[in-house]
């Protein structure tokens, strides 16, 4: 079986392949400090509460948008499962031409996220990623990586706006019942969730006018379903997009 790994700056999504076919998935919060001997013991209780030992695992292979952490969990794979990870990097074979003025400032998850959407969609396409950060990429009828654009994320902006102001609280992200709000909570999170969705919508209709085709819009995500919900422009929402795109990348450099 195969244990795939994206590693994000909010939370850590793990994923089990058995063949073609995604097992188990779970999450945590990423911890830049916290040891491999942590983490492995997590992924050893997470792999026994699906029924699965660590002599299951055979392979593995991993992506992350957090540096340190990389050699934390190459040491996971190494120490427990006693495999070496494939780790998406420069020099990894993906499929993937990246059409960028300097292609390894782009995200590993991002050309993970390309790949993905390409093979299970066709193009062209836009993969909205709506997490910590907002990612838009696009990518063309051919699969080439054409760029995108990149957007505080949504509870980024919340804590900004309970942090930055006096009177203002913390309040929790769920869906407006409508735009007015007649109270502060409420308000908020209209501006807020109305505010993300008008964002989305325009810098979509932005990449779709600069792309050939009808253009699909695939999210992927923490709050992709939320939004998605508010908008009629996004097509479809993945969830396990990126961990079904590390496992193609994986079969291609076996």
């Amino acid at each position: 079986m195969l244990l795939a790994i994206d590693i994000g700056n909010t939370n850590i999504t793990f994923g089990v392949f058995e063949g073609d076919k995604l097992r188990a998935t779970w999450r945590s919060a990423t911890g830049v400090h916290r040891t491999s001997d942590e983490y492995s013991s997590f992924i050893v209780n997470m792999l026994r509460y699906r029924n699965l030992e660590t002599k299951d695992i055979t392979d593995g292979v991993m992506c992350s948008v957090v540096p340190p952490l990389i050699t934390t969990f190459e040491e996971v794979f190494t120490n427990y499962f006693k495999i070496k990870a494939l780790v998406i990097e420069a020099g990894v074979k993906t499929g993937v031409r990246i059409c960028m003025d300097n292609p390894k400032e782009v995200g590993a998850d991002r050309v993970v996220n390309a790949v993905a959407a390409h093979n299970i969609y066709g193009g062209p396409c836009i993969v909205i990623d709506i997490g910590t950060a907002i990612t838009f990429d696009a990518v063309a009828q051919n699969g080439d990586y054409m760029g995108g654009a990149i957007s505080p994320g949504i509870a980024i902006a919340t804590d900004a706006l309970f942090t930055r102001t006096a009177a203002l609280p913390r309040v929790d992200l769920t869906h407006p019942k409508k735009a007015i709000g007649t109270n502060t909570v409420a308000a908020m999170q209209s501006g807020i969730v109305y505010g993300y969705v008008g964002l989305i919508e325009g810098i979509i209709a932005r990449i779709r006018s600069e792309m050939d085709g009808k253009v699909k819009v695939i999210a992927t995500g923490g709050y992709a379903k939320m939004l998605a919900d508010e908008t009629k422009i996004i097509d479809t929402v993945d969830l396990d997009l990126t961990l079904i795109g590390l496992k193609i990348i994986y079969n291609m450099n076996k």
